[in-house]
């Protein structure tokens, strides 16, 4: 924004002391002649006109004096102001090599706390946080524009095959084009649906977590079925706040971990919920081979695979629980990666506490969760059939 020049502050500064100073002195020299033609001083009552005589000592001293005011509070004001707003020029010339591009400037303010400390110890931890934000939007730009080359190129691959060689059966073209624009698209909506959890622009109302979780494992029973893995739910009513519709991504993205780095056959998973004083917990705990704490710290990272624990046709896109990371951050939550000692992984979210009767809105019914024809092929389904409410 444009402004017309002005007066600097150390000058603004230096003004109004020398203005005080002024002032008091005004009123010192003021009092002083009061005190001196108002009182019948010893000595002089036999002088007459003492008080013209006073007035023609009094005014060249008092001249000199409000002088000398004047002189001192400028140089005085001049100097304090200065040493006032060192710190701000620091901060100053902080911000503008941020606004030139180097985060990783700091003003580490020496001295002792006081509002110029707090201001530069605030503008530091901005820097530190703005910094790491800008180096993980650049990796995760880099990471995405590698991820959708890759299945980009090869639908050109394809196209460029059927177009040279037109007696190739289409048929099988058509199958791996396919393949290939479903995954483009699954890392496309992977990307949508971080950046919006990431602005937190998206509505909250009452949630419960039992009900994302038994919904979630319903959802992908069949895939649970098809690789051997046997799914359990079960806990408490876990009332939360936020948005219904990405907590049930989040709750689906965890289970569809669980059950893709698993065992090849004979696998298993554990979904459960409970209440605390403040929070509520969601854990989703998996068999599987044993994982290295080291692996385990990168999970959350966008694009990271565990690509030695998927035994799975379909990898994924390598955001499962990078989304899962950004939703619960997104409901000042927690996001908790353990490897379990017999091998595998257990995650656990924890977030805020919401009062099953908050708002006026909510009307609440009797959930039951549903059961299986013992009769249908695949793993059992262990499910707590404990009655539910549901927002």
């Amino acid at each position: 924004m444009d402004r017309r020049p002005g007066l600097s502050v150390r000058l603004k500064l230096t003004l109004s002391y020398t203005g005080f100073l002024m002032v008091a002195g005004a009123l010192m020299l003021i009092t002083g002649w009061l005190f001196l033609t108002r009182v019948k001083h010893v000595g002089l009552v036999f002088i007459p006109d003492y008080r013209l005589s006073v007035a023609r000592d009094f005014a060249p001293m008092a001249a000199m004096t409000m002088l000398f005011l004047l002189v001192f509070g400028l140089g005085g004001g001049w100097f304090l102001a200065g040493r006032m707003l060192a710190p701000l020029n620091h901060i100053t010339q902080a911000t503008r090599t941020a606004a030139n591009g180097s985060l990783s400037h700091r003003i580490r303010l020496p001295g002792r706390q006081d509002e110029f400390h707090e201001l530069a110890d605030a503008f530091d931890t901005m820097l530190a946080r703005l910094e790491a934000h800008v180096a993980e939007q650049q990796r995760f730009a880099a990471n995405a524009s590698h991820e959708l080359r890759t299945p980009l190129a090869v639908s050109k691959s394809l196209l460029d095959l059927a177009h040279t060689d037109p007696d190739r059966d289409t048929g099988e073209i058509i199958e791996r084009l396919r393949v290939v624009n479903t995954r483009a698209i699954d890392l496309t909506e992977a990307l949508l649906l971080l950046s919006r959890a990431g602005r937190r622009s998206f509505p909250r109302e009452p949630v419960d977590l039992s009900l994302m979780a038994e919904e979630a494992t319903e959802t992908l029973l069949p895939l649970a079925e098809k690789h051997g893995v046997t799914l359990e739910t079960d806990g408490d009513i876990a009332p939360a706040i936020g948005s219904r519709a990405l907590l049930l991504q989040l709750t689906t993205n965890l289970v569809h971990n669980a059950i893709v780095h698993n065992l090849p056959e004979q696998g298993g998973a554990w979904v459960t919920t409970e209440v605390r004083s403040k929070t509520v917990v969601l854990t989703v705990e998996n068999t599987g081979e044993q994982i290295t704490p080291e692996l385990v710290s990168t999970l959350t990272e966008p694009f990271q695979r565990g690509t030695e624990r998927v035994h799975t046709d379909h990898a994924g896109v390598g955001l499962g629980l990078a989304v899962v990371k950004t939703i619960t951050h997104a409901h000042d939550g927690t996001l908790t990666l353990t490897p379990r000692a017999a091998g595998g992984l257990r995650i656990t979210v924890e977030l805020p506490t919401q009062s099953p009767h908050h708002g006026s809105g909510a009307s609440l019914r009797p959930w039951t969760a549903p059961r299986r024809n013992p009769s249908d092929a695949g793993p059992p389904l262990t499910m707590d059939t404990t009655p539910r409410w549901t927002q």
